[in-house]
């Protein structure tokens, strides 16, 4: 039997409906991949994706974060830190990192909580989707609010968001709706900043506007318009998809192990834990992309210095190279969460983040897609009605692992009050 031949394509709808398998293979026959249709390379191992997203002088995100951006070579560089590499990217994330805090973000935990106790007592408690009617709503609210963006645009910033992430199959630049929908985000924080240079108030972009930076040349001064409204689009952009999409995947994984589910209702302590090992098994980002400043030499195989490559950090935390056994406790320490392993996360809690992601990743996790099924949150049977069977096979080795402390704020908060609801692990109909 002739094995077939291996394709990895990430703007295929047999990428979107799940990849893992393709994964697998890669890490298997392929380490160092090379597209031949798209031009770029892909390491898939979980070692050599960790060790490329620490070497910045190797792989760089100064020359863009998509492979649109790496290929064209046009990119917005001043306008956010994700095309930014050290120091430059380490002095603008210790800015925000003076304005994040662990203490402005423990502060907002009654503002979590009074938004996901909004969302859902106005679903339906005998079925309702969970991404569209819940999910998708809150972690935007919250996010939005901390910068300071007025209530009645806090869902544009969603919305747009959406529009301007969203592919075709096969299609890997942005359409003309998504540029439009990006410049209407950047006018309404632009907006915003002025508002707040005239009348500051107790909010994220008024810090950002008081706060000073390090130049290059050792001066210090203000950020301008330009590097606040990026910052802004990038922390609301986080804030909104990445928990979004972690909790319909939590709910999927789940409603698949009701056991794990059943010993989060019994010991909500491990919450935090059972936040990171979703994140490690399937978050909310699939790849994150670099430019080769020097040749790499890697498995037999040369990346040729200015090449883009795709760094899989999903595929990496399912390398059984580096988790041969899912329920050993320290393997949380190992795992790549959307692509941030020089650095902590923002307020060392809150949000996810990334440093540069190519759009398409950013459609909902198979796991999540999976779920636009309706969702049940009570009744006798834990899993119920048709499912995926490349989902069903993919969540076979689900880790068991749920004894690490560790927070994700409002991932945390949600899975908490989502696990108090009546009735048992989520259900599919």
């Amino acid at each position: 039997m002739t094995a077939s031949t291996l394709v990895f394509d990430p703007f295929s709808e047999d990428f979107f409906t799940g990849p893992f398998a393709t994964y697998r293979r890669m890490r298997d026959e392929a380490p160092v991949y090379y597209s031949r249709q798209y031009d770029f390379y892909a390491l898939s191992r979980h070692d050599d994706v960790a060790a490329a997203f620490k070497d910045f002088e190797t792989y760089s995100s100064s020359r863009g974060v998509t492979l649109e951006e790496i290929q064209s070579g046009k990119h917005a560089h001043q306008q956010s830190i994700i095309w930014m590499d050290p120091p430059e990217h380490r002095r603008m994330r210790s800015l925000v990192n003076k304005v994040f805090t662990p203490r402005a973000v423990g502060a907002q935990e009654a503002v979590v909580r009074q938004k996901i106790r909004h969302y859902l007592s106005r679903v339906d408690p005998d079925g309702f989707d969970l991404v569209a009617d819940f999910s998708a709503l809150f972690p935007v609210e919250v996010i939005t609010t901390m910068l300071g963006v007025p209530e009645e645009h806090r869902q544009n910033v969603r919305i747009w968001l959406e529009i301007s992430l969203a592919r075709a199959p096969g299609r890997m630049s942005m359409s003309k709706a998504g540029l439009d929908a990006m410049t209407q985000t950047g006018l309404l924080y632009y907006n915003v900043i002025q508002q707040r240079r005239a009348e500051p108030q107790d909010d994220m972009i008024s810090s950002l506007i008081a706060a000073e930076v390090e130049r290059d040349d050792g001066s210090f001064a203000r950020l301008d318009d330009v590097e606040i409204a990026g910052f802004c689009t990038l922390l609301g952009g986080a804030g909104a998809e990445t928990v979004a999409k972690l909790l319909g995947t939590a709910a999927v994984v789940f409603s698949r192990h009701p056991d794990q589910w059943a010993a989060l209702r019994a010991d909500r302590s491990k919450i935090g834990a059972a936040v990171e090992e979703v994140l490690r098994y399937e978050g909310p980002v699939q790849y994150d992309c670099r430019y080769s400043m020097k040749d790499v030499h890697l498995h037999g195989t040369t990346i040729p210095a200015g090449s883009a490559v795709m760094l899989l950090g999903a595929s990496a935390n399912r390398d059984e190279r580096a988790f041969t056994d899912a329920r050993v406790r320290d393997n949380v320490i190992a795992a790549l969460r959307c692509g941030l392993c020089e650095v902590t996360l923002w307020g060392k809690t809150w949000p996810p983040t990334f440093r540069g992601t190519e759009a398409v990743q950013h459609r909902l996790s198979p796991a999540a897609r999976a779920f636009k099924v309706r969702a049940r949150l009570q009744g006798p049977s834990p899993c119920s009605g048709r499912t995926s069977e490349s989902f069903t096979d993919r969540n076979r080795a689900l880790p068991q692992r749920l004894g690490v402390a560790a927070r994700l704020r409002t991932g945390s908060f949600a899975l908490r009050l989502t696990a108090g609801l009546r009735g048992s692990a989520p259900r599919l109909r």
